[in-house]
């Protein structure tokens, strides 16, 4: 992982012990750029699945009263918790290779 930071941020000790990081304006624009496609590809796929009639995964929870509504996606909790697991895995494992 340090070797695909190098050349991209400079870690500085100043006076006092403290770490500072500095990033080049491109540095930063290149992260938002990604961070932003992430985000559309993100509300992409939610959009496509509302579209498609996916109201959740079987266990989650739902109350619907005559005063307002309750909605607790348990399952998909666990289920999103086990592919960000799983892809921080990979993404470890293919930093190190």
């Amino acid at each position: 992982m340090r070797k695909a930071l190098k050349g991209w941020m400079e870690l500085n000790f100043g006076m006092g012990g403290e770490l500072g990081i500095e990033c080049s304006m491109e540095l930063i624009g290149k992260m938002l750029v990604v961070m932003g496609v992430g985000i559309l590809v993100i509300g992409v796929v939610v959009w496509a699945l509302g579209r498609a009639g996916f109201k959740g995964l079987p266990g989650d929870i739902s109350y619907q009263g005559q005063h307002g509504a309750f909605y607790f996606p348990v399952v998909t909790c666990i289920v999103l918790s086990v592919l960000a697991t799983v892809g921080m895995w990979v993404w470890q494992w293919l930093s190190k290779r």
